[in-house]
């Protein structure tokens, strides 16, 4: 499938800049662009990289100025990085997909399969699960009892979901994911040991969720654990149970977010970091990587690092303070042992 450089803008409301009938047939990284791709730019770091990049077509943000000539015809659009995000999807709807149930999966008889759905081969679907029209279910997925998968959603190899949970439309859990599992719920004994308390909620991930590979999302003790609508969900993250994530939010990988939390819309979560149980976290909060939140955090829109975490201006200047710690411990020393040497004297003269 080829596009030319004015296809493209015209999709894109781009402008171009070079020869508009350039065409392309693939993507490519600007750094290893071959002619016949398409590639761009956002990140200035990777400025360098577009002088000599081989690609046909780069897609660039309007304000890009460069510092020489580029040989790659140029489209110009308010936002590379989301532009190049509409192209992948315009191609991948043209990619030919399977539907049917295949003969060598496992598929209750109480179960309802929508209209084009794909089970593929060694899937389990369980007693009174109700799939979704378009969605598409990869080879050793179990879904157990009495779930639901919403419309266009993708479940892929390896995935399994537990019984009563209920996944919206247009989503997608990535291959080792586990949504459903029980939550690190037991009671201490006199005896010192521990009483499993059943877990007898489940999870909801409302429409256009993403759940990445081998992330856990816990069910709840009673009630439900809840990803409401646009979370974006990272490899290795642990949500525990009954926690509350809010639309739009973006957990990065090797998160961990503790018991009953709730999690305020349009946050952001960098890697490694963790959040304690039973708190708030408020709408627009930044959270850097490896910050630990032991505490709510109640002012909106607001950037925090280190543990405690600290407002990143705070952190910034404990961290000016932390860096210099073993020459203002020298400096205290000497101090001391000049307080030390008056004294003395002062003693020594009376």
């Amino acid at each position: 499938m080829e596009f030319t450089a004015q296809q493209i803008a015209e999709y894109l409301k781009g402008e171009i800049q070079g020869d508009k009938s350039t065409k392309v047939h693939d993507f490519s990284k600007i750094e290893d662009g071959k002619p016949g791709t398409l590639s761009f730019l956002s990140n200035p770091k990777y400025s360098q990289y577009i002088y000599d990049s081989k690609a046909s077509i780069i897609l660039v943000n309007k304000d890009f100025e460069p510092e020489k000539e580029v040989s790659a015809t140029l489209i110009r659009v308010d936002n590379a990085y989301e532009s190049l995000a509409q192209l992948l999807s315009l191609v991948e709807q043209f990619t030919p997909k399977k539907t049917g149930i295949s003969s060598l999966a496992v598929v209750s008889s109480s179960a309802v399969i929508g209209e084009n759905a794909y089970i593929a081969p060694y899937a389990y679907i369980g007693d009174n699960v109700v799939i979704g029209k378009d969605a598409r279910i990869h080879s050793h997925v179990c879904i157990e009892d009495d779930t639901k998968i919403g419309d266009s959603t993708t479940i892929y190899s390896g995935a399994t979901v537990y019984k009563k949970c209920i996944i919206g439309n247009n989503c997608t859990i990535h291959a080792g994911a586990v949504i459903g599992g029980d939550g690190f719920g037991f009671a201490p004994t006199e005896d010192g040991s521990y009483k499993k308390i059943p877990q007898m909620g489940n999870v909801i991930l409302e429409d256009n969720v993403d759940i990445g590979c081998n992330a856990t999302v816990d069910r709840a003790t009673l009630g439900s654990t809840i990803i409401r609508k646009g979370v974006k969900i990272d490899n290795l993250v642990q949500i525990a149970h009954n926690v509350e994530v809010g639309e739009n939010t973006a957990i990065a990988s090797q998160c961990g977010v503790a018991g009953s939390t709730k999690i305020g819309r349009n946050c952001v979560l960098a890697g490694q970091v963790g959040v304690s149980g039973h708190l708030q976290i408020a709408d627009g909060s930044i959270f850097g990587a490896q910050t630990g939140v032991p505490n709510s955090i109640k002012t909106p829109n607001q950037t925090y690092l280190g543990y405690p975490a600290l407002p990143v201006g705070n952190f910034r200047r404990s961290s000016v303070v932390y860096k210099n710690l073993p020459e203002l411990q020298k400096t205290v020393f000497d101090l001391q042992k000049k307080i030390a040497e008056l004294e003395e004297k002062i003693n020594g003269s009376k």
